[in-house]
């Protein structure tokens, strides 16, 4: 269950292997080869789509994962807030076992989802008893906790609550810290007091966080550790796509957060804690959930942790504790017509693609799907060819458009645009899937079959040296939407408005 010298070696090394090399992998016993049925049976296993009604900020979400470690330890969760307008929804990188990123992905939602309902709101449903799952409606979880430990996760729960409605309102950004916080505090206080194997096990892995707050047009990202969002925003004038971060990773590739760390810790402990580009030279992520071998005492690690899990249990230069935090970064952003979507992923994804190619990729998938849809023309008013024709340029983003001849039929010219488009159909239907695929077969002369089957059929025993787990949530924003409710917030400033 605890793997730590073997997580920790296979990362060390793979922090050094960035770059697929497909000789080398010739070199390893003979792979074998996936026809393209088979490799699309794999990339298309775990997609998972959701749409929303046509009246709210969100047209819909699109998500997939693909495991590299057996079990996979990234989660995924996304829900809708039940008592207003709003949406969560959350990408989980575990490491050291799934056990942490798993109950981490269940359990945040539900704290952030209380947290930010108004203070008078929550108190009346405590009054008339309420659970975890009361404030939220998940829209891709079919497993719960098992029975043994479902009942202590809901006792931490209620304590949270009847906190949260003694202490006054915050603004979102400081509940989502507040809610971080205090679960990781949870998952410490059930161990401990528990002292069994399964708390221990959910305490001692670690899991690094993604989280997504959308309530009207306000946007808040928390995040905690290496896992990215990027926001792909369309300029109308171009139809050019540009990327905005709304994270920070926290590793040693931020300098920031290394200079905070040194801080924390006597200077004689300088050229240890941070060494090889590691936590105490040893965990990749400088933020985490659970990692209590990072966080606990001393005393408690001599007492708790040693005589169940062994002298292995405790890292190197192990002095002055705690040298990590579950504390996320939070960035607001409101939206705007422009914002076209929104990518959230573990750093599996990242590993192989820049923020910038991954919305390139995903604006050409809109593009693509949007020309291969039906256009409807209004029945109630004229419209010419011209018109018409122009349109179908539009979307499609043809940058240098000249009106066709009016004397074509609007099935010549439909039939004209979808040809045209049909050579950038996509493969997938899904756009996390797209961006999976192109993450793993992704070349200059476009995708690589043999490159991705090679990927898919490394032994158990080496891919993580190659990959990691990827997983990917994508959420489309509705434009007309957006430009809608701006227009009516300006018009009637402090009106509430539906995020989904």
């Amino acid at each position: 269950m605890f793997r730590f010298g073997l997580r920790d070696a296979s990362g060390y090394v793979r922090n050094y292997v960035k770059s697929f090399s497909l000789n080398a992998l010739r070199l390893l016993s003979q792979l074998p080869q996936l026809s393209p049925y088979d490799v699309n049976l794999v990339l298309r296993e775990n997609e998972f789509v959701f749409n929303f009604p046509l009246d709210g900020i969100i047209r819909s979400y699109e998500s997939n994962q693909l495991g590299a470690n057996s079990p996979c330890e990234d989660s995924r969760t996304e829900a809708s807030l039940v008592h207003r307008n709003g949406f969560l929804c959350g990408v989980f990188d575990g490491h050291g076992g799934a056990a942490c990123g798993q109950v981490v992905s269940k359990r945040l939602l539900r704290y952030v989802s209380a947290a930010t309902l108004p203070r008078q709101v929550l108190r009346e449903y405590v009054e008339r008893g309420c659970n975890s799952q009361s404030f939220l409606r998940c829209h891709n979880d079919n497993v719960d906790f098992v029975s043994e430990i479902k009942p202590m996760y809901e006792v931490s729960f209620q304590k949270y609550v009847k906190e949260l409605i003694n202490t006054p309102q915050r603004d979102v950004a400081s509940e989502l810290v507040n809610a971080f916080l205090h679960l990781d505090k949870n998952l410490s206080d059930e161990a401990l007091a528990n002292y069994d194997v399964r708390t221990m096990g959910v305490a001692l892995s670690g899991a690094v966080a993604c989280l997504v707050h959308l309530e009207g047009l306000q946007l808040h990202v928390a995040s905690t550790g290496d896992c990215g969002a990027v926001l792909g925003v369309q300029d109308p004038q171009t139809q050019k796509w540009s990327v905005k971060k709304l994270n920070v990773e926290h590793n040693t590739d931020n300098q920031t957060e290394v200079r905070r760390i040194l801080a924390e810790h006597p200077r004689q402990e300088q050229d240890s804690v941070i060494r090889h580009g590691r936590l105490l030279g040893q965990l990749a992520p400088l933020r985490a959930f659970g990692d209590y071998r990072y966080k606990w005492s001393l005393d408690i690690m001599h007492e708790k942790v040693l005589p169940i899990f062994g002298d292995h249990a405790m890292t190197p230069n192990y002095y002055t504790p705690p040298y990590l935090t579950a504390r996320p970064d939070v960035q607001q952003h409101q939206l705007t017509p422009n914002d076209k979507f929104l990518v959230i992923a573990s750093d599996g994804l990242w590993d192989f693609m820049s923020p910038s190619q991954v919305v390139s990729l995903v604006g050409e998938y809109i593009d693509s799907k949007e020309v291969l849809e039906p256009m409807r023309v209004p029945q109630d008013e004229e419209v010419t060819l011209e018109q018409i024709a122009g349109q179908l340029a539009l979307r499609k983003s043809v940058p240098r458009w000249k009106p066709p001849e009016l004397s074509r039929t609007f099935s010549t010219i439909l039939s004209l645009f979808r040809r045209a488009g049909l050579t950038r159909k996509p493969v997938d239907s899904n756009g996390a899937t797209h961006l999976i695929r192109n993450a793993l077969g992704g070349t200059d002369y476009g995708i690589e079959h043999s490159k991705i089957s090679y990927y898919l059929t490394l032994p158990q025993d080496v891919v993580r040296l190659y990959r990691d787990d990827i997983t990917i949530t994508i959420i489309y924003f509705n434009s007309d939407h957006i430009a809608k409710l701006q227009s009516d917030s300006q018009a009637s400033p402090g009106k509430t408005v539906a995020a989904a």
